[in-house]
Protein backbone atom coordinates (compact mmCIF):
# COMPACT_ATOMS: atom_id res chain seq x y z
CA UNK A 1 0.00 0.00 0.00
CA UNK A 2 2.88 2.23 1.06
CA UNK A 3 4.76 1.68 -2.40
CA UNK A 4 1.44 2.24 -4.37
CA UNK A 5 0.82 5.37 -2.49
CA UNK A 6 4.13 6.77 -3.80
CA UNK A 7 3.95 5.34 -7.38
CA UNK A 8 0.84 7.37 -7.64
CA UNK A 9 1.67 10.62 -5.98
CA UNK A 10 2.38 14.02 -7.88
CA UNK A 11 6.52 13.71 -9.06
CA UNK A 12 6.82 17.03 -7.31
CA UNK A 13 9.40 15.87 -3.98
CA UNK A 14 6.98 15.91 -1.79
CA UNK A 15 6.07 12.39 -1.38
CA UNK A 16 9.27 9.79 -1.27
CA UNK A 17 9.22 6.09 -0.16
CA UNK A 18 11.62 4.43 2.35
CA UNK A 19 11.19 0.65 0.59
CA UNK A 20 13.47 -2.54 1.85
CA UNK A 21 14.59 -4.89 -1.45
CA UNK A 22 11.81 -7.31 -0.64
CA UNK A 23 9.14 -4.94 -1.21
CA UNK A 24 10.87 -3.54 -4.47
CA UNK A 25 12.31 -6.94 -6.13
CA UNK A 26 11.42 -10.09 -3.90
CA UNK A 27 7.25 -8.97 -3.66
CA UNK A 28 6.79 -8.41 -7.75
CA UNK A 29 8.84 -11.54 -8.51
CA UNK A 30 6.18 -13.32 -5.74
CA UNK A 31 2.55 -11.66 -6.78
CA UNK A 32 0.91 -12.71 -10.30
CA UNK A 33 -0.98 -9.39 -10.17
CA UNK A 34 1.14 -6.05 -8.49
CA UNK A 35 -1.01 -2.52 -8.69
CA UNK A 36 2.34 -0.95 -9.66
CA UNK A 37 6.00 -1.68 -11.33
CA UNK A 38 9.06 -0.95 -9.91
CA UNK A 39 10.72 -0.33 -12.92
CA UNK A 40 8.46 1.49 -14.30
CA UNK A 41 6.31 3.54 -11.74
CA UNK A 42 9.27 5.06 -9.60
CA UNK A 43 12.73 7.64 -9.81
CA UNK A 44 15.39 6.23 -8.00
CA UNK A 45 17.08 8.72 -5.24
CA UNK A 46 19.74 6.52 -2.81
CA UNK A 47 21.03 3.57 -1.55
CA UNK A 48 20.81 4.43 2.61
CA UNK A 49 22.13 1.06 3.99
CA UNK A 50 22.69 -2.68 3.55
CA UNK A 51 21.35 -5.18 6.26
CA UNK A 52 23.88 -7.90 6.83
CA UNK A 53 23.04 -11.49 7.15
CA UNK A 54 23.92 -14.65 8.89
CA UNK A 55 23.01 -18.47 9.79
CA UNK A 56 21.99 -18.90 13.11
CA UNK A 57 21.10 -22.03 14.94
CA UNK A 58 19.55 -23.33 18.55
CA UNK A 59 22.07 -23.33 21.48
CA UNK A 60 20.62 -27.45 21.29
CA UNK A 61 22.27 -28.26 17.58
CA UNK A 62 25.72 -29.45 17.07
CA UNK A 63 26.19 -26.84 14.08
CA UNK A 64 29.38 -24.67 14.41
CA UNK A 65 29.24 -23.18 10.70
CA UNK A 66 27.68 -23.87 7.37
CA UNK A 67 29.74 -26.97 6.75
CA UNK A 68 27.99 -28.81 9.63
CA UNK A 69 24.86 -27.64 8.71
CA UNK A 70 25.27 -29.22 4.99
CA UNK A 71 27.06 -32.07 6.89
CA UNK A 72 23.92 -32.61 8.82
CA UNK A 73 21.38 -31.89 6.06
CA UNK A 74 23.28 -35.18 3.22
CA UNK A 75 22.93 -37.42 6.03
CA UNK A 76 19.32 -36.47 6.79
CA UNK A 77 17.16 -34.90 3.73
CA UNK A 78 14.35 -33.07 4.23
CA UNK A 79 14.84 -33.81 7.93
CA UNK A 80 16.14 -30.36 9.42
CA UNK A 81 13.64 -27.53 9.71
CA UNK A 82 14.04 -24.02 8.55
CA UNK A 83 12.58 -21.06 10.19
CA UNK A 84 11.03 -18.07 8.11
CA UNK A 85 9.38 -14.85 8.14
CA UNK A 86 6.41 -16.59 5.18
CA UNK A 87 6.68 -17.44 1.88
CA UNK A 88 8.76 -15.58 -0.18
CA UNK A 89 10.63 -13.59 2.71
CA UNK A 90 14.18 -12.72 2.46
CA UNK A 91 14.82 -15.21 4.96
CA UNK A 92 12.83 -18.26 2.79
CA UNK A 93 14.48 -17.02 -0.26
CA UNK A 94 17.88 -17.23 1.79
CA UNK A 95 18.26 -20.57 3.03
CA UNK A 96 16.61 -21.94 -0.79
CA UNK A 97 19.32 -20.20 -2.54
CA UNK A 98 22.16 -22.09 0.43
CA UNK A 99 20.04 -25.54 -0.20
CA UNK A 100 20.30 -24.72 -3.69
CA UNK A 101 24.14 -24.52 -4.05
CA UNK A 102 25.04 -26.83 -1.32
CA UNK A 103 22.95 -29.51 -3.31
CA UNK A 104 20.88 -29.97 0.18
CA UNK A 105 17.16 -30.72 0.95
CA UNK A 106 15.81 -28.60 4.24
CA UNK A 107 12.01 -27.80 5.08
CA UNK A 108 10.58 -24.79 5.00
CA UNK A 109 8.69 -23.85 8.55
CA UNK A 110 6.95 -20.12 7.32
CA UNK A 111 5.98 -17.92 10.05
CA UNK A 112 4.16 -14.51 10.19
CA UNK A 113 7.18 -12.64 10.06
CA UNK A 114 10.95 -12.56 11.11
CA UNK A 115 10.98 -12.08 14.56
CA UNK A 116 8.67 -14.95 15.44
CA UNK A 117 11.09 -16.96 12.91
CA UNK A 118 14.27 -15.97 15.53
CA UNK A 119 12.76 -16.20 18.77
CA UNK A 120 11.69 -19.91 17.77
CA UNK A 121 14.99 -20.80 16.82
CA UNK A 122 16.21 -19.04 20.04
CA UNK A 123 13.60 -21.53 22.30
CA UNK A 124 14.92 -24.36 20.27
CA UNK A 125 11.17 -25.21 18.10
CA UNK A 126 13.39 -24.70 15.23
CA UNK A 127 17.32 -25.69 14.60
CA UNK A 128 18.25 -22.76 12.24
CA UNK A 129 17.32 -20.49 9.84
CA UNK A 130 18.95 -17.40 7.96
CA UNK A 131 18.27 -14.00 9.92
CA UNK A 132 19.25 -10.04 8.66
CA UNK A 133 21.69 -9.44 11.99
CA UNK A 134 19.40 -6.35 13.38
CA UNK A 135 17.09 -9.13 14.17
CA UNK A 136 18.94 -11.64 16.19
CA UNK A 137 22.44 -9.40 16.98
CA UNK A 138 21.00 -8.87 20.59
CA UNK A 139 20.15 -12.56 21.03
CA UNK A 140 23.49 -13.77 19.62
CA UNK A 141 25.28 -11.47 22.27
CA UNK A 142 23.04 -12.53 25.25
CA UNK A 143 24.18 -16.13 24.29
CA UNK A 144 20.29 -17.45 23.11
CA UNK A 145 21.57 -18.77 20.05
CA UNK A 146 24.70 -19.64 17.71
CA UNK A 147 25.81 -17.03 14.88
CA UNK A 148 27.40 -19.83 12.85
CA UNK A 149 28.09 -17.94 9.98
CA UNK A 150 27.43 -14.30 8.23
CA UNK A 151 26.98 -14.12 4.70
CA UNK A 152 29.52 -11.27 3.91
CA UNK A 153 32.59 -11.26 1.78
CA UNK A 154 34.46 -10.86 4.89
CA UNK A 155 34.27 -11.53 8.16
CA UNK A 156 32.53 -8.49 10.14
CA UNK A 157 34.22 -6.57 13.13
CA UNK A 158 31.38 -7.03 15.22
CA UNK A 159 31.37 -11.08 15.45
CA UNK A 160 35.31 -11.21 14.30
CA UNK A 161 34.76 -14.73 15.38
CA UNK A 162 32.14 -15.90 13.20
CA UNK A 163 33.26 -17.19 10.11
CA UNK A 164 31.62 -16.26 6.79
CA UNK A 165 29.52 -18.82 4.96
CA UNK A 166 31.72 -18.96 1.92
CA UNK A 167 35.07 -19.66 3.85
CA UNK A 168 33.03 -22.17 6.04
CA UNK A 169 31.31 -24.31 3.72
CA UNK A 170 29.99 -22.91 0.69
CA UNK A 171 32.28 -21.08 -1.11
CA UNK A 172 30.65 -18.14 -2.59
CA UNK A 173 27.80 -17.64 -1.33
CA UNK A 174 26.65 -14.38 -0.50
CA UNK A 175 23.35 -12.62 0.62
CA UNK A 176 22.18 -9.14 2.08
CA UNK A 177 19.40 -6.89 1.55
CA UNK A 178 19.29 -3.29 1.78
CA UNK A 179 16.90 -0.74 2.33
CA UNK A 180 16.73 2.49 -0.66
CA UNK A 181 14.65 5.91 -1.15
CA UNK A 182 12.87 6.28 -4.11
CA UNK A 183 10.70 8.90 -5.40
CA UNK A 184 7.24 8.58 -7.92
CA UNK A 185 8.67 8.32 -11.61
CA UNK A 186 8.71 11.53 -13.79
CA UNK A 187 10.15 13.65 -10.36
CA UNK A 188 11.94 16.31 -12.03
CA UNK A 189 15.81 15.57 -12.98
CA UNK A 190 16.74 18.21 -10.59
CA UNK A 191 14.82 17.39 -8.00
CA UNK A 192 16.14 14.02 -7.71
CA UNK A 193 19.79 15.24 -7.55
CA UNK A 194 18.46 17.45 -4.56
CA UNK A 195 16.84 14.50 -2.43
CA UNK A 196 19.84 12.39 -3.18
CA UNK A 197 22.46 14.99 -2.15
CA UNK A 198 19.68 15.25 1.23
CA UNK A 199 20.33 11.90 1.89
CA UNK A 200 24.12 11.10 1.47
CA UNK A 201 24.65 14.17 3.69
CA UNK A 202 22.36 12.77 6.71
CA UNK A 203 24.23 9.33 5.67
CA UNK A 204 27.50 11.12 6.19
CA UNK A 205 26.72 12.48 9.89
CA UNK A 206 28.22 10.80 12.33
CA UNK A 207 25.84 10.09 15.06
CA UNK A 208 23.13 8.77 12.24
CA UNK A 209 25.60 6.51 11.10
CA UNK A 210 26.15 5.17 14.31
CA UNK A 211 22.37 4.50 15.13
CA UNK A 212 22.26 2.93 11.75
CA UNK A 213 25.08 0.73 12.53
CA UNK A 214 23.55 -0.23 15.90
CA UNK A 215 20.39 -1.36 14.42
CA UNK A 216 22.51 -4.04 12.41
CA UNK A 217 22.90 -1.47 9.02
CA UNK A 218 26.16 -0.88 6.81
CA UNK A 219 25.46 2.48 5.78
CA UNK A 220 26.15 2.76 2.23
CA UNK A 221 24.57 5.93 -0.02
CA UNK A 222 24.58 6.02 -3.64
CA UNK A 223 24.08 7.77 -6.32
CA UNK A 224 20.33 7.49 -7.91
CA UNK A 225 21.69 5.74 -10.84
CA UNK A 226 23.53 3.16 -9.21
CA UNK A 227 20.27 2.24 -7.24
CA UNK A 228 18.22 2.16 -11.01
CA UNK A 229 21.11 -0.59 -11.73
CA UNK A 230 20.82 -2.53 -8.79
CA UNK A 231 17.11 -2.71 -8.74
CA UNK A 232 17.16 -3.93 -12.06
CA UNK A 233 20.01 -6.42 -12.01
CA UNK A 234 18.10 -8.00 -8.25
CA UNK A 235 14.82 -7.95 -9.88
CA UNK A 236 16.57 -9.75 -12.53
CA UNK A 237 18.17 -12.50 -9.73
CA UNK A 238 15.18 -13.16 -8.02
CA UNK A 239 13.02 -13.85 -11.09
CA UNK A 240 15.47 -16.23 -11.70
CA UNK A 241 16.34 -17.49 -7.98
CA UNK A 242 12.09 -17.70 -7.49
CA UNK A 243 12.02 -19.80 -10.40
CA UNK A 244 14.69 -22.07 -10.00
CA UNK A 245 13.42 -22.82 -6.27
CA UNK A 246 9.26 -23.53 -7.86
CA UNK A 247 8.42 -20.77 -5.39
CA UNK A 248 4.63 -20.24 -6.34
CA UNK A 249 3.44 -17.12 -7.27
CA UNK A 250 0.12 -15.87 -5.00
Amino acid sequence: MGAEAVARAEPDGYTIGGFNDSIMTMVPNLQSKMRWDILRDFEPVSLVATVEWGLIANNQTSYRNAADLIAAAKASPGKIDYGSGGPGSPQHLAMAMFASAAGVSLTHVPYKGATQAATDVAAGQIPVGFQGLGTVAALVRGGSLKLTGVTTEKRLPQFPDVPTVSESGLPGFFFNSWFAILAPAGTPRQIIARLNAEVLKAVGDPEIRRKLEELGFAVRGSSAEELRVMTRDQFAKYARVIKEMGIAKE
